[in-house]
């Protein structure tokens, strides 16, 4: 169940569908989220949203901000990790926001804000994060970079996915510029398929730049 405050645009998400045991796992399954039909996107598959994961330095108590959220993946990874903190999870299209508002009701934990609105604009409210996903930012990405590296905890870490090699270039100087010592990573996973004749072939997946740097 979701209670939103249609002022501010933001919505908590209130504890539900637990494991049996009552526990929580990370490695959810991209099946596991609601997405957009046909269209499946707006989501960081598994084996990136893992090197993502890792790069974001989680700990129990860190604040999170997860901009250009999409189905709230990462969010609701995060939000399993930071278990004592509390993950913002921002996004711009409202359209979209039922499934995104759907996943954080889901696998949240009551840990998930939902902020609907652009950045750099809808961050200037929330707490300053200890860690920050971005995972959408298009022409506003510099201007997000600002306000991301002027409010971030010291030691904390920021990290950007692109499927474009020029913005994951021009993210990382400004990473570089803003004296965050940033790093470079690509993913480029392939998954098994089941042919007919029960034999397997690899089915490669489109490469995603990762990009992190620390404060």
């Amino acid at each position: 169940m979701l209670k939103a405050d249609t002022t501010t645009g933001i919505a908590a998400a209130s504890l539900v569908d637990l494991d049996q045991d009552g526990s929580r796992s990370l490695g959810l399954p991209d099946d596991a989220f609601a997405q957009r039909k046909p269209v499946r996107g707006q989501i960081t598959k598994s084996e990136v949203r893992a090197v993502s994961l890792y790069a974001l330095g989680l700990r129990p108590d860190s604040i999170v901000w997860d901009i250009g959220a999409g189905t709230g993946s990462v969010a609701v990874e995060s939000a399993r990790i930071a278990y004592r903190g509390h993950v913002y999870a921002v996004d711009k299209d409202a359209d979209s926001a039922n499934l995104l508002e759907n996943n954080v009701a889901r696998y949240g934990d009551g840990r998930v804000t939902i902020v609907i609105g652009a950045a750099p604009p809808a961050l200037r409210e929330l707490p300053d994060p200890d860690s920050v996903f971005i995972g959408g930012g298009g022409n506003a990405m510099p201007g997000i970079i600002a306000e991301v590296v002027a409010r971030l905890r010291p030691g904390g870490r920021i990290v950007a996915n692109f499927a474009a090699m020029e913005r994951a270039n021009s993210t990382y100087r400004a990473m570089k510029k803003a004296s965050l010592a940033p790093q470079m990573t690509m993913v480029a996973a392939s998954r098994g398929r089941e042919l007919p004749d029960e034999t397997l072939r690899l089915e490669a997946m489109n490469p995603v730049f990762v990009v992190w740097g620390q404060k």
